[in-house]
């Protein structure tokens, strides 16, 4: 059975490790190892409920499984990359409580957390995150490392590019595109193309 561990033993992490002990999977395929963090206090607030391993210097092992717990896209891609670099094999992690349709296409180390409602043909880049009770529209694209916020709204023909981050209850109207980078403000209704 591989042992899961959970990069980033922060807020996101934190969650993703209650979820994934929810997961059927959880016991059965991969069993929860702790995290990998080069803070090795973060949980001593939480009662260090699981063991934090240095991040710093990790090499993977054929044993091991990841998942990303991080949700800020350049710090999760300078974590992430060498350790996709060095073999490590990732997760492509769907909640339980998440609902997805026909032909959605998930990259490597996507995650996709409860209440989240993916419709059809959608395609998901590597190790974008998709937050609490977000809706993703028909024939809509997440670029690579993208993350969304709790309860955001991609719909229909939308194209979010690469390593955007959307703040909680942002919105993108049908057709429109935001590219590269973008930083989109909780609660923004996007109804023209971002750069």
């Amino acid at each position: 059975m591989k042992k899961l561990l959970i990069i980033g033993a922060g807020g996101f992490g934190r969650e993703l490790y209650a979820w994934a002990s929810q997961h059927p999977d959880c016991g059965r395929l991969w069993q929860l190892a702790g995290f990998l963090d080069d803070n090795p206090d973060a949980l001593k607030p939480f009662g260090s409920f699981a063991p934090v391993a240095p991040l710093a210097g990790h090499r993977p092992a054929a044993d091991q499984l990841y998942v990303v717990g991080l949700g800020m896209p350049a710090l999760k891609e300078k974590l992430v990359a060498p350790l996709v670099a060095a073999g490590a094999e990732f997760l492509t992690f769907v909640h339980p409580q998440a609902h997805l349709g026909d032909r959605v296409k998930l990259g490597q180390g996507v995650v996709v957390c409860p209440g989240a409602i993916l419709s059809v043909d959608i395609e998901i880049g590597d190790f974008a995150m998709v937050n609490l009770n977000c809706t993703i529209g028909h024939d809509a694209t997440l670029g690579p490392w993208t993350s969304l916020s709790a309860q955001c709204d991609i719909t229909g023909h939308v194209r979010v590019a690469d390593r955007v981050f959307m703040g909680s209850r942002a919105s993108i109207i049908p057709g429109k595109s935001v590219g590269s980078r973008a930083i989109v403000g909780a609660g923004a209704v996007v109804v023209r193309d971002v750069p």
